[in-house]
């Protein structure tokens, strides 16, 4: 990354308390910017903040709560005169057969994965079309991107903000105000080993292994997506093999759905 590109910027990230939020807050930190640290675990935020040095600030926040998001954003832009990028990162998983998963989850995965992502847009974007300038960048997935089998909820939720994010980046232009989404495959963060004891879960780690490799690492994935947002790239897919599958499974998409077919199976074998 540039680091110059990033010296003096102000950013806020929500979900920055861990995983992939934390990497980007650490890295855009270590090379000058302004960052405000959010997470819905106040003590992680303040944690990751202290991690980035001084210039950096952390609160807790619900990314569901519209009016908290409005009032965040609204005092980091008062104290610096500015907002240069707001990072919707925020968001939860929620994995297994779809006929199976509770009401409850489908509404909180709603929530937070599609409000959460909204309400730091109509929070940030006015404020960046007033200023003529400003990046908005949302956190979705490779599974925002093409099937997500045993991810039924999660791949809707990122199938929504995929489609966001390219509608307003071109509305956006317009305005001087930039906007990209980051569609990564497993990168190697918590998210990979979370369970539930409400139905059947299946073993993300192992699952998605099996279906696009190994999680990518963590410190490589935030190089790579803040180079991407630099070029200001929309669609930001990483790893290198996932853009790779994304473009061959609009090609070829009966292949796609053979080969996640087969890793369904293999994983529904091992259902207690």
């Amino acid at each position: 990354m540039n680091a110059t590109a990033w010296k003096g910027k102000v950013a806020i990230v929500t979900g920055g308390g861990s995983g992939i939020g934390k990497e980007l807050a650490m890295q855009m930190a270590g090379a000058g910017a302004k960052v405000m640290v959010t997470d819905i675990n106040g003590a992680s935020a303040k944690q990751v903040a202290e991690g980035c040095g001084r210039d950096a600030r952390w609160h807790a926040l619900d990314v569901a709560d519209r009016d908290a998001v409005r009032t965040l954003v609204q005092d980091v832009h008062r104290e610096h005169g500015r907002l240069d990028y707001m990072f919707n990162n925020a968001g939860i998983a929620v994995a297994g057969e779809v006929h199976e998963i509770p009401l409850a989850d489908w509404d909180r995965i709603m929530r937070i994965n599609i409000g959460g992502v909204l309400n730091g847009v109509l929070a940030a974007y006015p404020l960046m079309v007033a200023q003529g300038s400003g990046h908005i960048v949302n956190t979705a997935s490779l599974a925002g991107l093409g099937p997500a089998p045993l991810l039924g909820p999660y791949g809707m939720s990122k199938h929504a903000v995929v489609g966001l994010s390219n509608s307003l980046r071109i509305e956006a232009m317009h305005h001087g105000v930039k906007v990209s989404v980051l569609c990564p495959a497993a990168i190697e963060t918590p998210l990979l080993d979370e369970q539930v004891d409400t139905h059947w879960f299946p073993d993300m780690r192992r699952f998605l292994t099996n279906l696009a490799g190994s999680p990518y690492p963590l410190d490589r994935f935030g190089e790579r997506a803040l180079r991407s947002i630099e070029r200001n790239e929309g669609v930001i897919v990483i790893p290198g093999r996932a853009k790779a599958a994304w473009v061959i499974g609009r090609l070829f998409p009966g292949l796609v759905t053979k080969l996640s077919a087969d890793a369904v199976a293999l994983e529904r074998k091992d259902r207690k």
